[in-house]
């Protein structure tokens, strides 16, 4: 295995991908039941890894005990979810038109599924060492579509993934399965990641983490000869809108809620609420004393690493020397450099509109409250904001009804609408949509979190007058394995009748 003290040069890039793609010419025809089988084994590997694999990650990551155990239920969830999606077949989206000789012309005999990408390389990423990283989402369902796996481990957290890593290769062993569907590497320079990302082997990208770093990925596979895609999500500030009705009503209740979302987990979420939008009032005047007080009473926490406490203290500096920004909280200071001090800010919706600074994110417990002059001026930013993960709107059901035109707005900048609520907590399941609009994500039409994200990595590939004999099991006239399909625009899971 290469550590991240090592280069990976071109030789062992090649060994790599080779490896890969070999593995992958096996992987690709195993039954959907194997491929399930593998995800479960999996995730009974790390369930019983036990409490030492929770003690490594502290030590890496400084997340406290609660919150990892909590990941890694959550990572052995999905690789169960996505196992059962996998095994139902239902992401493969299976069609069929049977022929029509009597037309004029002919209809042909066409039958359509999705099938594997390929070899994937999926970045570990630094917030979330067990659900976004070496067993995490990317990879389970990467598995599940029958695409072979290269993990490139994040830094920040070397010694967890090696210990998943061993517990994928077990599984593996166990489901007798060939070893190079999973391979693990460690490569911390930039020029690594370009090589494993261009080499023609590489047939798709899954990436959490920075905007700078998911676009340089996307940058390189676009640069190809032939481009791949690259699933990056690449955080958010996930705006929320406070309509004037709901917050006479409930400000100091908003308030105690939103100080919770914006300090939870040292602020560490690409769904941490970074911006805060309301008409000038009194109300909003009262939700900005109330948020103040409860930030003001937030002990500062550990963040995940070194670079990400240097990168927030610098970020949120600069929020605050610009123009017209106003400090109105800090929570209570740390006393380690590796600390995050909850902060709040306000400006108005001129000074916001017109610094384009402001609308960026700040990764850790920072948010900023805007004063919108007026209603006209909310819509007006939210038609120009950039697109987001998440929009959360607190209003009531009349305010909502009549203000079509700015929930169009909300609606057309994210990837999730959250209805009086806050934004932190992704709940897996297949109706969640964990992606939006550039440049929160690269590609707004699929999900990071939820079975739907087999998707991405498989594509259509339609079977035109082939005979049923040589047809995949998913497509033959019998149907086998009781997929759910499309025949004729009908869904059914019962065979295909042919006429005459």
């Amino acid at each position: 295995m290469i550590r991240e003290t090592d280069s990976i040069d071109m030789q062992a890039t090649d060994r790599i991908m080779e490896r890969s793609w070999a593995a992958w010419q096996d992987y690709r025809l195993r039954p959907l039941s194997e491929r399930a089988g593998l995800m479960r084994e999996i995730a009974r590997g790390l369930d019983s890894l036990g409490d030492e694999i929770i003690r490594t990650a502290m030590r890496e990551t400084n997340l406290p005990e609660a919150r990892l155990k909590g990941e890694r239920a959550r990572t052995i969830f999905q690789l169960n979810n996505y196992a059962d999606a996998c095994e139902r077949g239902d992401w493969m989206e299976l069609r069929i038109d049977t022929p029509d000789d009597k037309r004029i012309p002919a209809k042909p005999d066409i039958r359509k599924m999705m099938v594997p990408l390929g070899p994937v390389l999926v970045y570990g990423a630094s917030n979330f060492p067990f659900a976004y990283s070496t067993a995490g989402g990317d990879t389970a369902c990467a598995l599940a579509a029958g695409c072979t796996v290269v993990v490139k481990a994040h830094p920040a957290h070397p010694d967890t993934s090696d210990a998943v890593a061993t517990c994928i290769r077990q599984a593996l062993v166990a489901c007798g399965l060939p070893e190079d569907i999973f391979i693990h590497v460690h490569a911390e320079s930039l020029e690594d990641g370009r090589a494993l990302v261009t080499h023609p082997r590489t047939r798709a990208v899954g990436f959490t983490g920075s905007h700078t770093a998911g676009r340089s990925i996307f940058d390189w596979a676009n640069g190809r000869k032939d481009p791949i895609p690259v699933f990056a999500e690449m955080g958010s500030v996930n705006p929320v809108f406070l309509l004037p009705e709901k917050l006479s009503e409930d400000a100091q209740e908003i308030a105690k809620m939103y100080s919770g979302s914006i300090t939870l987990g040292v602020g560490q979420f690409c769904t941490n609420p970074g911006l805060i939008f309301g008409v000038d009032s009194s109300a909003l005047d009262h939700f900005i004393q109330h948020l103040s007080e409860w930030i003001s009473k937030t002990p500062a926490g550990p963040m995940l690493h070194a670079g990400i406490a240097r990168a927030y203290a610098a970020k949120m500096a600069a929020a605050l020397d610009q123009s017209d920004v106003k400090l109105a909280a800090t929570g209570l200071s740390g006393t380690e450099e590796l600390h995050g001090t909850a902060t709040i800010a306000t400006v108005d919706g001129d000074t916001f509109l017109s610094n384009p600074l402001l609308h960026q994110e700040v990764f850790g417990p920072f948010s900023l409250v805007i004063r919108c002059r007026d209603a006209a001026q909310m819509l007006r930013i939210a038609v120009e904001l950039e697109g987001q993960l998440t929009c959360t709107v607190m209003g009531t059901n009349d305010e909502i009804a009549h203000h079509p035109a700015l929930m169009a707005a909300i609606a057309d900048r994210c990837g999730r609408l959250v209805l009086n609520g806050v934004p932190t907590g992704v709940e897996v399941c297949l109706s969640m949509h964990h992606g939006g609009p550039y440049p929160s994500s690269t590609d707004a039409r699929f999900s990071s979190v939820g079975a739907d994200g087999i998707k991405r990595f498989a594509r259509p590939l339609s079977y035109q007058q082939w005979p049923d004999e040589l047809l995949p099991d998913a497509l033959k006239n019998a149907n086998p394995m009781g997929y759910l399909r499309v025949i004729d625009n009908e869904a059914s899971t019962g065979p295909v009748t042919l006429l005459g």
